[in-house]
């Protein structure tokens, strides 16, 4: 079902900020930022290799992302999985019992298509999935 390790999501709280640590310390040059409304985020995208550091900044108070740097502190927010067919992977996920959050794909930064699982079901870590 999984092919690689997609990207992975870092929930930060100053974007610009983080991106200077990023750039200019560690040598990752960011290629791209977007706002994606529906999730009320700010993404940038830094390509390593054959994957992504996908920073997240919230647009909004009520946001997921700051939802989560209010309960857990800036940090590692999720790990996306790239899959070929996403509908077939949610569909043997239901199937095996997993919980999901999204039992059906919506885009995402990137124009990715995407559906998280729930936590409970993944050993405490939210897990996307992810078709390009």
């Amino acid at each position: 079902m999984v092919r690689k390790v997609d990207h992975i999501g870092i929930a930060v709280k100053d974007l610009d900020e983080t991106l200077k640590f990023y750039e200019d310390v560690l040598g990752i040059k960011c290629v791209s930022t977007e706002v994606v409304e529906e999730q009320k985020v700010k993404v940038a995208f830094l390509p390593i290799g054959d994957t992504e550091v996908e920073l997240l900044e919230s647009t909004e108070e009520d946001g997921p992302i700051s939802k989560f740097i209010e309960k857990r502190g800036e940090g590692i927010q999720h790990i996306a999985y790239r899959v070929d067919d996403i509908e077939k992977a949610i569909k043997e996920l239901k199937e095996k019992g997993i919980r999901l959050i999204d039992e059906k794909p919506r885009y995402g930064a990137g124009g990715a298509r995407i559906a998280f699982l729930h936590p409970k079901s993944t050993f405490g870590v939210l897990i996307e999935l992810c078709e390009r």
